[in-house]
């Protein structure tokens, strides 16, 4: 199997073949996840820490499944009433947990590129479960495996990935593993809503919902995310509803067997319509969270491959 990284901390520095690794062992959980047992030894003896400087129930909660799905002994950090309120740098703080010597490191931070600065400063595997604006690489190789169950492949598909661009990590991570693997990608949303420089993306734009619908295999909502938006990049939720929401009329524009998606927590008459949402038939938003646990148990796996490799040659630094 390849995969050679040190840490998992974006989609940018993956090869396709190390995309095909993480997902190929991550159907293997997904049998694994469906049976009675449910439980691996690949991280047998090891410590895995959770760092979320950002409240996020389904990702903290999946990463800690996969965990100890795979036998790792677990630590769940409260970053709310940790000693980074009394002042202590995020430095200080991985140099602390470096003293516990955990083996694999999970962290999602609101700043980008806080969780590529901790993976220098500790002798441990660092997921990126999230950082700022940047990346949120676990999301899009979730994302991926169930395209490709769904699809029966990761390629030369039509997909559109529709809503608040600008600020969803979600959707950079997607764009950069989607286009690794040859497929076409449109972007779907009002222009204040879409990042600068987008023309250098090698992305179709569209702000029209139903023209950029039209033939997709895949339609990728994204959550309008208020948290992260300062001034009025839309007039009301209302009004976002009615020209970029998803819903019946404007899916029938896409193929008939196109898939829908949300990275969840979604935002119901926001974003799409509830019963876009729950019918089976379209919708695989409970699948990509199945998903996610399998895909985080593969990405831990190798990583602890490498980790262990590392220490038996004695290289790991």
């Amino acid at each position: 199997m390849t995969f050679r990284q040190k840490h998992l901390l974006g989609i940018e520095p993956l090869h396709p073949e190390e995309i095909r690794t993480i997902l190929d062992l991550a159907d293997t959980y997904v049998d694994l996840n469906r049976s009675p047992t449910k439980h691996s030894d690949a991280l047998a003896g090891m410590t895995q820490i959770n760092m979320f400087f950002e409240n996020s129930t389904r990702t903290q909660a999946s990463f800690e499944l996969a965990g100890k799905r795979l036998g790792a002994d677990v630590m769940n950090m409260a970053m709310q009433a940790s000693s980074i309120k009394k002042g202590e740098t995020l430095i200080d703080t991985a140099l602390t947990l470096n003293a516990m010597h955990p083996d694999l490191l999970v962290v999602r931070h609101p700043h980008s590129g806080a969780v590529d600065l901790l993976s220098q400063k500790v002798n441990c595997a660092v997921l990126n479960a999230g950082d700022g604006r940047h990346e949120h690489p676990t999301q899009a190789l979730l994302d991926a495996l169930t395209i490709r169950r769904a699809k029966g492949r990761l390629h030369r598909l039509n997909i559109a990935i529709c809503g608040d661009i600008a600020h969803s990590r979600v959707a950079r991570s997607n764009i950069l593993l989607l286009h690794k693997m040859e497929n076409r990608i449109r972007l779907v949303g009002p222009p204040t809503l879409m990042p600068s420089g987008i023309s250098h993306f090698g992305v179709e734009v569209y702000d029209d919902m139903r023209e950029g619908l039209k033939d997709v295999d895949v339609v990728m909502m994204l959550r309008l995310q208020k948290e992260r938006m300062d001034g009025g990049f839309i007039p009301s939720e209302r009004e976002y509803y009615h020209r970029y929401g998803l819903d019946a009329e404007k899916l029938a524009y896409a193929k008939d067997d196109a898939i829908v998606m949300h990275p969840g927590p979604m935002n119901r008459g926001v974003e799409i319509d509830g019963e876009i949402a729950d019918d089976i038939n379209r919708s695989v938003i409970q699948e990509q969270v199945e998903m996610g646990v399998a895909v985080r148990m593969a990405a831990m796996d190798l990583l602890a491959r490498n980790l262990r490799d590392a220490g038996d040659k004695g290289v790991w630094v």
